[in-house]
């Protein structure tokens, strides 16, 4: 549990310290004036991101339901390379962190070291039940802007693939007859990757997340049926960009 609460802390101060970064930047740009002499004919743009999404499930296996708010914070450094002159086009490869949290219906239980599935209903009474996974990230992304070296806003869309790999993950549950408290949940898939679509105006985008493959391994079934457990993820949020 500390070790869980630490690397909430550690993600949750990150972003906040990103976030400010972000408005500070913005802050002397709007005051700043780049003079002809100056300009960088060699300019890149949006090395740094920071993104807040709402997490939601797709294909969830009949029975299982969210409830409340299931977050994700990401942030991280892309490397912009630009393709032609104009320097508008561009592709970009980087590094992040994630956390993500998904409230919801389908319980994770461990019963002599064999894991259960099975989807809370009426009958249960409980105040809690979420999934947890933290991620190292390498996004890849094609860009494309209204920008020229000395025009600090402009639109943009970025189309991309992301690759996420597992480095923590927990399932909580608080209820009765008892709560469960799990770590490091074998059966999530180590490897998860998506499609990803960012596009606005200066700092502030739109972002879409759209998982290729399932959260779960083909070991995860719930019980009884036996179905597979092959939710995918979809993150919808903010994206805030810096240079």
């Amino acid at each position: 549990m500390r070790y869980i609460c630490k690397m909430k802390q550690f993600f949750y101060v990150i972003i906040i310290v990103v976030s400010f970064q972000i408005l500070q930047a913005q802050d002397k740009v709007e005051g700043f004036v780049v003079s002809d002499s100056i300009v960088d004919d060699k300019y890149r743009e949006d090395q740094f991101y920071a993104s807040v999404t709402y997490n939601l499930l797709g294909k969830k296996p009949s029975g299982v339901s969210q409830s409340g708010f299931s977050s994700g914070f990401h942030f991280g450094f892309i490397r912009d390379m630009p393709i032609n002159t104009k320097r508008n086009i561009a592709i970009g490869i980087g590094f992040g962190l994630s956390a993500n949290s998904y409230n919801q219906t389908l319980l994770i239980a461990e019963d002599t070291g064999v894991l259960n599935y099975s989807i809370l209903d009426d009958n249960v009474s409980f105040s809690k039940n979420k999934f947890t996974t933290y991620f190292v990230e390498i996004p890849f992304e094609f860009r494309w802007r209204t920008s020229n070296a000395s025009d600090y806003e402009f639109w943009r869309i970025y189309t991309g693939f992301k690759l996420g790999y597992v480095i923590y993950s927990s399932s909580k549950f608080i209820g009765k007859p008892d709560s469960i408290k799990l770590s490091n949940i074998g059966d999530f898939n180590k490897l998860q990757y998506g499609v990803t679509f960012s596009a606005g105006y200066s700092n502030v985008n739109f972002h879409l997340y759209y998982a290729l493959n399932a959260i779960f391994d083909t070991n995860a079934k719930l019980n009884g049926s036996g179905e597979s457990v092959e939710m995918n993820a979809i993150k919808i949020g903010l994206m805030f960009y810096i240079l």
